[in-house]
C-alpha cells in the first residue's frame, strides 16, 4: 500500500490532449474484451483480415478520443472521466461474464432492478472489475494535476486533436473500406459492444424517453367497456406474470425432464408456440397487456395509453395487482397494488419472499369483495437469475449438483441446468397451488388461471446468459415462453377441449390483451376477436 501511495503522490503533470489519448487506450484494452472476441468471431484473426482489425482498434479510441475531447474541460474533466471509468467497469464486467448489451432496454431494467436483485449480481469477479477498472483508474486522475492551457490555446488544442483524429479514422475507413461496408451494414450488432460509446448513446436515449413520456397525457381507451346485461355468473381469473421462464423447459411442452409433474395432474393446456414481444420485464410487461402490437411498440406510445388492466376497470371488474418482483412497469399506475416482496407483507419468507405467499390472503381479498368480477395478477419472482439457486425451497432441489454461485461461467452446464429446472420445478407447484384456490371458488365463480412469461433466458447456449438482447438479435431462448391456461367446467363457453385445440398454433404476447378481454366477457370497440388464443 505505501508503495500504491508513492506512486500517486509522484505522479507527474500530464497535458489535457495526452490524458484523453491515454485513457481512450485505456478503454479499448481493458473494457472491450467482448467486442473484439465478438468481432474476431465474425472476422477471425489472419492475414486478410489483421489490418482491419488493427484499423478498427484505431477507429474505434479515435471515437473515444473525439467524445472525451467534446465533453472533458477544466471543470468537467475529472467527474466526466471518473464516471466513465466507474460505470465502464460495470459495463465490461456485466458483457464479459453475460454477454450483455446495454441497450436502453437494460438501462430501464437497471433502473427498476431493486436492492435486493442487485445483491444477486454481486461477486468477488465483480468487484475485481470495479476496483482495477474503475475505482484505482479513477485514483490516479484524481490525483493528477492536468493542464489545459488558457483561453484560445485550449480551443486550437482541442480543434488540433479532434481534427486529426477524425481525419486519421476517416483514413482507415477508407482504406478498408471493403470491410467497413460489411461491418456497418450486415452487422449491426457487433457495435451494441463497444464499451463506454454504446451505453452513452443507450443512457441518452432512454433519458430522452423519460422526458417525453413525462409531457405525455394518458390516453384513455376502451371507455365503452361493458360486461354482457344478461351475464349473471361472477368470473375470478388469476393471471399468473412468470418470470424468465423458458417454454422448453416445461416438461408439459416435451422437455425430457419431469418438470410439472403437478400441472401434469391437472387439465391445463399449454401452448407450446408462444413467442413474447421482448426480451426484458421493462419491455415485455407493459407490451403484453397494451393493445398496441410488437410492430408498433414503443415505450413511449404504450406508457401514454391505458392498457387492458384499465379496461377492465372501466367496465366494473375488481383489479388487483400483487408483485413479488421488482414492479408493474407502470401496468398497475392506476389499479390496486401489494408489493410483496416485503416480509411484513408475504409471509413465506425463508429469507427469500416466495411466490406462494401472494396466496395467503387472496381468499379473503375475493371474500370481501362480493360485487362484480375478479381479476387479479400475481407477479413471479419465478426463475428471476443469475441466482437461480435462491429462487425456491430447499425441497425442491430435485436436480443436483446445482450451480450456486451468480457466476454462471463458472459453472458446469449440468449445475446451471440443475438450478434453473428447480427453480421450474417450484412455479409448477405454485400454478397448482393457484388452480387449487380456484377450484376452492368454483361454487360462486366461474374461474380460470391464464400463466404466462414475460421472457426467457439464455443459459450458456453460445457464450450467452441471462436475456435482454435486442430482440432482433435474440435467440429463441429469450423470445420462446410457455403460456399455461386451466378453466373451470363452465366458463364462458371456453373448454379445456376447445383450448386443447388450439394448443399448437402461433401466438405472442400481442394476443393477451384481447384474451384477457374475452376471459372477461367484456364488449367493447377496442376489443378484437380475432386475436383471441382461444
Amino acid at each position: 500500500m505505501s508503495k500504491l501511495k508513492n506512486c500517486f503522490n509522484n505522479l507527474k503533470e500530464m497535458t489535457s490532449t495526452q490524458l484523453i489519448i491515454l485513457l481512450a487506450l485505456f478503454f479499448i484494452t481493458f473494457g472491450n474484451a467482448t467486442f473484439f472476441s465478438n468481432v474476431t468471431d465474425v472476422y477471425p484473426v489472419n492475414l486478410k483480415n489483421f489490418g482491419f482489425l488493427l484499423s478498427l482498434a484505431w477507429g474505434f479510441s479515435g471515437a473515444i478520443v473525439i467524445l472525451l475531447a467534446l465533453v472533458c474541460y477544466p471543470y468537467t474533466f475529472k467527474p466526466i472521466v471518473i464516471s466513465l471509468l466507474l460505470i465502464s467497469s460495470f459495463a465490461g464486467y456485466f458483457m464479459d461474464s453475460y454477454n450483455t448489451v446495454i441497450d436502453d432496454s437494460m438501462i430501464e431494467n437497471i433502473v427498476h432492478t431493486d436492492f435486493a436483485e442487485s445483491l444477486d449480481l454481486f461477486s468477488l469477479k465483480l468487484a475485481l472489475y470495479v476496483i482495477f477498472l474503475g475505482i484505482l483508474p479513477s485514483c490516479l486522475v484524481y490525483k493528477i494535476n492536468i493542464t489545459f492551457g488558457t483561453g484560445w490555446q485550449l480551443v486550437f488544442s482541442r480543434i488540433k486533436l479532434i481534427g486529426l483524429t477524425l481525419l486519421s479514422v476517416l483514413a482507415v475507413v477508407f482504406i478498408y473500406s471493403n470491410f467497413y461496408s460489411s461491418f456497418f451494414r450486415e452487422h449491426k450488432p457487433l457495435r451494441y459492444y463497444a464499451n463506454p460509446s454504446y451505453y452513452i448513446f443507450s443512457a441518452g436515449k432512454y433519458l430522452n424517453g423519460l422526458f417525453v413520456r413525462d409531457a405525455l397525457a394518458i390516453k384513455e381507451i376502451g371507455l365503452d367497456a361493458r360486461q354482457p346485461a344478461h351475464d349473471k355468473d361472477r368470473e375470478l381469473v388469476i393471471f399468473v406474470l412468470g418470470e424468465t421462464a423458458r417454454a422448453d423447459r416445461f416438461s408439459l411442452n416435451g422437455y425430457d425432464r419431469e418438470t410439472n409433474p403437478l400441472l401434469k395432474k391437472e387439465n391445463v393446456v399449454s401452448y407450446s408456440d408462444f413467442w413474447s414481444c421482448g426480451t426484458s420485464t421493462a419491455t415485455s410487461v407493459p407490451c403484453m397487456f397494451s393493445s398496441i402490437n410488437t410492430n408498433e411498440y414503443s415505450k413511449d406510445k404504450v406508457q401514454a395509453t391505458e392498457n387492458v388492466l384499465d379496461v377492465l376497470q372501466h367496465a366494473g371488474v375488481n383489479v388487483l395487482w400483487l408483485d413479488n418482483n421488482s414492479d408493474s412497469k407502470g401496468v398497475a399506475k392506476r389499479i390496486p397494488y401489494q408489493n410483496y416482496k416485503d416480509p411484513e407483507v408475504n409471509s413465506v419468507c425463508d429469507p427469500e419472499c416466495r411466490d406462494v405467499g401472494m396466496l395467503k390472503n387472496l381468499q379473503s381479498y375475493i371474500d370481501t369483495h362480493p360485487q362484480g368480477d375478479i381479476f387479479i395478477v400475481l407477479h413471479q419472482m419465478g426463475n428471476h437469475g443469475p441466482a437461480y439457486y435462491k429462487r425456491y425451497p430447499a425441497e425442491f432441489e430435485k436436480f443436483t449438483p446445482v450451480c450456486k454461485t451468480n457466476q454462471l461461467e463458472d459453472c458446469s452446464k449440468e449445475e446451471l441446468n440443475n438450478a434453473y429446472d428447480n427453480a421450474i420445478l417450484y412455479t409448477d407447484y405454485f400454478l397448482s397451488e393457484v388452480i387449487g384456490l380456484l377450484k376452492k371458488n368454483t361454487e360462486f365463480f366461474e374461474t380460470a388461471l391464464f400463466y404466462v412469461s414475460d421472457h426467457g433466458e439464455s443459459l450458456g447456449e453460445n457464450g450467452l446468459y441471462l436475456h435482454g438482447l435486442p430482440r432482433f438479435i435474440a435467440p429463441d431462448t429469450q423470445t420462446h415462453v410457455p403460456v399455461i391456461i386451466w378453466v373451470d367446467d363452465d366458463f364462458n363457453g371456453i373448454t379445456m377441449n376447445s383450448l386443447a385445440k388450439k394448443a399448437n398454433n402461433t401466438y405472442t404476447h400481442d394476443n393477451v390483451f384481447h384474451s384477457i378481454l374475452r376471459f372477461m366477457e367484456i364488449k367493447s370497440t377496442i376489443y378484437n376477436k380475432q386475436m383471441i388464443i382461444n
